[in-house]
């Protein structure tokens, strides 16, 4: 009997061990809620990959889902080049200029930094994947708060799947190689803009505090 005890006792702690602990977006940005910000500007990525297009490539994903977010997005090619002017070329550089600086510039109520932790093509004998992890966090150019920061990883399986292992082999090795990393960039975009609460311009702007589902985990990263 004392052994059944013990038994269920693991496998609760298990279970629950394995819940994943959520919020709603009131809980998880109060301040997002209390600022309002309408536009955003989004700054050069900080790239830690190897990946030398990493930047780039979700640079060209990003203002989208912003956008459809209810947000005002400053042109990322003109933010991209006016930097460029002041010498400014990478979001290692951006990350060490004043807030204010951009909205005595840009008059931009918030800033989007994001860091691309993993942009990587991985293969091994009975399969293969592509990685791609990043962290975003919205900051006033105003109070230099955070109002939002969120960070997920996609991986996107290219294994074949046909039963034969040569043929799987063959299959794997050609869709990993060639895997085109703009759908899973924009598919990692969506997925974290999701968890912010919506702008202005978005029909539930004010109505969405009470949203649940935030991984209260990755929302304090």
């Amino acid at each position: 009997m004392m052994l059944r005890n013990i038994i269920t006792i693991i496998a609760i702690l298990v279970l629950t061990g394995c819940q994943v602990a959520t919020i709603t977006k009131q809980e998880a940005y109060p301040n997002m809620y209390k600022d309002k910000p309408v536009s955003i500007l989004v700054v050069p990525a900080i790239n830690q990959t190897t990946a030398a297009d990493a930047a780039e490539l979700y640079a060209t994903t990003i203002a989208k889902p912003l956008a459809e977010a209810g947000y005002y997005v400053f042109s990322i090619p003109f933010v991209d080049k006016f930097l460029q002017r002041e010498g400014v070329v990478d979001g290692e550089q951006v990350s060490n200029v004043p807030l204010d600086k951009f909205k005595d510039v840009f008059d931009a109520d918030a800033i989007l930094f994001v860091t691309i932790k993993s942009w990587d093509t991985n293969y091994f004998v009975t399969g293969g994947n592509v990685t791609v992890a990043a962290k975003f966090e919205l900051k006033s150019t105003v109070t230099q708060e955070s109002l939002w920061k969120y960070d997920d990883i996609i991986i996107h399986n290219t294994s074949g799947n046909s039963g034969n292992l040569i043929a799987d082999l063959i299959s794997t090795a050609i869709s990993t190689a060639i895997v085109d990393y703009v759908p899973i960039a924009n598919t990692v975009n969506q997925r974290i803009v999701a968890s912010m609460p919506v702008g202005k311009y978005h029909k539930r702007h004010g109505q969405d505090g009470k949203d649940k589902g935030i991984i209260r985990s990755k929302a304090n990263n």
